[in-house]
């Protein structure tokens, strides 16, 4: 199996992974001293976990992006010349929230969060790179 089809999978897991940490927040799990900058000491207020039900579906739509991207499945011809700027795109918006997440006041999000999300910067960079 070639290094970028192994990247492209490890990183759809780890999309999926923070997809449904965003799914158990938008359900109203007592984890917002975690997110947010620690705002919130239990669940999130309803509009916030709105957010996080389009946040974990955002992360699921990068994921399957990524994997067109990387030719593992399949993609609208008509669409294909979208996929390298949108695969750039989604690189810059995982350093930015990589950024944030090292700002935050939450530990889970200067530890976890921003090691997760750079992680993923790292695989998507390099697939984008050699594709």
């Amino acid at each position: 199996m070639e290094l970028t089809v192994v990247a492209a999978l490890v990183a759809t897991g780890l999309f999926a992974a923070v997809a449904a940490f965003q799914a158990t927040l938008a359900a109203g799990a007592p984890l917002g001293a975690h997110v947010l900058g620690g705002r919130y000491s239990d669940a999130l207020p309803p509009r916030l976990r709105a957010i996080s039900w389009i946040v974990a579906i955002v992360l699921l739509a990068f994921a399957g992006v990524m994997l067109a991207r990387d030719g593992v499945i399949g993609w609208p011809a008509g669409l294909a010349d979208l996929l390298a700027p949108a695969a750039w795109g989604i690189v810059g918006f995982l350093v930015l929230n990589t950024l944030g997440n090292l700002a935050s006041k939450s530990r889970f999000e200067r530890t976890a969060l921003a090691a997760t999300t750079a992680v993923l910067a790292v695989l998507r960079g390099f697939v984008a790179l050699t594709r």
